[in-house]
């Protein structure tokens, strides 16, 4: 069981950065400790999208094409804290973003991970 929470979206120009923070607390099903962790993204009109996921101690990370070069994923010096830096934002990107933990199969699938926080708003607009 582990609890997830979002903070750090808000309105934003284009062409602007935001700082997106979670955190997660509590243990999975295999670990105990540090484990993977992931933003997904969920725009009005469309299905939640994968964005970002990093590995349990950070040396790997993955992207959606989407935001490749754009956005990035790291780990906060708190135990399964987890950041995502998001640059040269575009109307495109405004969606709810929330934070996932609990891989259990593909990184970039939803069904994949076993627990989700509320989410965070982030919109960008002139």
């Amino acid at each position: 069981q582990v609890h997830v929470i979002e903070s750090g979206g808000g309105l934003v120009q284009p062409g602007g950065s935001l700082r997106l923070s979670c955190a997660a607390s509590g243990r999975t099903s295999g670990s105990s400790g540090v484990y993977p962790l992931a933003w997904f993204r969920r725009a009005p009109g469309k299905e939640r999208e994968f964005v970002a996921s990093i590995s349990g101690l950070g040396t790997r990370t993955d992207y959606s094409d989407s935001v490749k070069g754009r956005f990035t994923i790291s780990r906060g010096g708190v135990m399964n804290t987890v950041f995502l830096q998001m640059n040269s934002l575009e109307s495109e990107d405004t969606a709810r973003y929330y934070c996932a933990a609990g891989l259990r199969g593909s990184y970039s699938s939803e069904s994949a991970w076993d627990y989700w926080g509320q989410g965070t708003q982030v919109t960008v607009s002139s």
